[in-house]
């Protein structure tokens, strides 16, 4: 089977998407189908020492063949223009597939809801099914997050979303939260279907907490509390900083924020406002060093702002687990990743935006070493358990092969 992927993010990007997505295409080329992904070239979270000049147009990486395609570099942080380069990638994709070889079916990451257009018209132009995969609930996760606030332009985007949920052969989603808001707002139930995002269990494992990136940084012999990826309007990570504040007489507990994104600077200028020697900030790295970055941690953070309302299960999160490290998630608690940690036993939810809570909950794991590694175990436990990276792609080989059937 061919396969044609529309993803924004692929290597050597090291946010969730795009790893999600080059596991999914990696072992779907193992079980023998052919995949092409079309992409944008790399800009944002690169890991230190990437040269982008070297990367190439088109290569194929593990098997699978990656075309990227070059967009002009525009403002990320101001949201209006940051919705325009989504059209502008939309449209780029769209005719960078129509000279694609032949394929049987195309997948589509969204975010951005303008890829799942983009997919439908290439959907009908080569008489091939299409599925979408929706992470996060657009544009309902911006309205929440205030960035989007123009009465037409919401409009706009509700009409997108619609049409992508009601002319899409199937839908994924990554936990029954997100299927229950799809439903909600008119997808077809039957179209929608849950396959939780995945963690590689045999990539990341527990580890000696001293390694090559703990003695580079200076980390080794401290109580480490870090953060590890985009950071971005969602995450709200000043509470971070302020929690730190209100921990700063603990010499020994450091945190660490690892990666970049568009708050990067405003945290950096926040910390430095406040004096604070515990916060360190450390560039985003290699896909091969970040398990040594949880190894290095005591505890992990899952951060997201208390506006963002819809269920998310941010992918890190399961990369803690199987790191057997405690999360400490400062999130909204009635979505579906606390229905995680709790259920497992593997960490602590505070309320968002409460940087008191969050510094009680790093104390009280401070000052229960046991404690904290026990969350640890059962973390790792339920990751091997519940989200191996095998079982999604099982799932999505069944739901390939099912939309095929249908659409002959």
């Amino acid at each position: 089977m061919r396969i044609l992927i529309l993803s924004e993010s692929f290597p050597p990007e090291t946010k969730s998407a795009s790893t999600l997505f080059f596991e999914l295409a990696e072992s779907l080329v193992k079980n023998g189908y052919s995949v092409n992904v079309i992409t944008r070239m790399p800009r944002y979270n690169i890991a230190s020492g990437i040269n982008l000049e070297n990367i190439p147009n088109e290569e194929i990486i593990s098997g699978v063949k990656v075309t990227r395609k070059n967009i002009l570099p525009l403002a990320r942080n101001i949201p209006i223009i940051r919705g325009f380069e989504h059209f502008l990638l939309a449209i780029i994709f769209f005719w960078a597939g129509l000279f694609q070889e032949k394929f049987d079916l195309i997948l589509v990451y969204s975010p951005p809801l303008p890829l799942g257009i983009a997919g439908y018209w290439l959907s009908k132009i080569k008489k091939c099914p299409v599925i979408v995969n929706i992470q996060d609930l657009y544009p309902q996760t911006v309205i929440d997050l205030g960035l989007l606030k123009n009465k037409l332009l919401i409009v706009i985007s509700r009409q997108m979303e619609s049409f992508i949920y009601r002319n899409s052969n199937a839908l994924t989603v990554h936990s029954e939260g997100n299927k229950g808001y799809l439903v909600k707002i008119g997808a077809n139930e039957e179209k929608v279907r849950v396959i939780d995002n995945w963690v590689d269990t045999s990539l990341i494992q527990p580890g000696s907490k001293i390694n090559d990136f703990s003695r580079k940084y200076g980390l080794d012999g401290k109580f480490i509390v870090s953060f590890a990826g985009v950071m971005g309007f969602a995450q709200g990570l000043e509470v971070v900083i302020q929690a730190a504040d209100r921990l700063k007489d603990k010499k020994d507990i450091i945190f660490v924020l690892v990666g970049d994104g568009v708050k990067r600077l405003e945290l950096v200028k926040m910390s430095e406002s406040l004096g604070l020697k515990n916060v360190q900030f450390i560039p985003t790295q290699l896909r091969s060093i970040y398990p040594q970055v949880l190894n290095t941690s005591d505890i992990c953070l899952v951060v997201l702002g208390q506006n963002l309302a819809t269920p998310v299960v941010p992918g890190k999160m399961l990369s803690i687990m199987a790191a057997g490290k405690a999360i400490l998630a400062s999130m909204p608690e009635n979505g579906d990743a606390p229905k995680i940690i709790n259920s497992n036993n593997c960490g602590i939810v505070v309320p968002p935006d409460d940087s008191e809570s969050l510094a009680q909950a790093v104390l009280k794991l401070y000052n229960n070493k046991t404690l904290c590694e026990q969350m640890g175990v059962n973390g790792r436990k339920a990751a091997v358990r519940d989200f191996s990276r095998n079982s999604g792609v099982d799932k999505y080989e069944i739901l390939f092969n099912r939309i095929i059937k249908e659409k002959a």
